[in-house]
């Protein structure tokens, strides 16, 4: 129940993320799961864990992490198509 938990807290976070940055996830749902995974980990690693924690993930960091990884992944894409 934890590893369920864990996905649908992954999705919110990276489905969030991309509302606020105002940029699709590649991938739908998949796409935000991950991005909400890979961000919470990421900012785990940069910010250390603070603010309220759901399903042993730390919220406010874990938004951080995926907007920077939003910011990178659609960076990496836009210059994919220039070329």
């Amino acid at each position: 129940m934890g590893f369920i938990l864990y996905l649908i807290i992954g999705g919110i976070i990276g489905w969030l993320a991309g509302l606020i940055l105002g940029k699709d996830v590649p991938g739908g749902i998949i796409g935000n799961i991950i991005a909400g995974i890979i961000g919470a980990w990421l900012g785990g690693l940069i910010f250390g864990d603070f603010g309220p924690i759901v399903a042993d993930i730390a919220i406010i960091p874990a938004l951080i992490g995926a907007i920077v990884l939003i910011l990178i992944v659609s960076f990496v894409m836009k210059s994919m198509r220039k070329k």
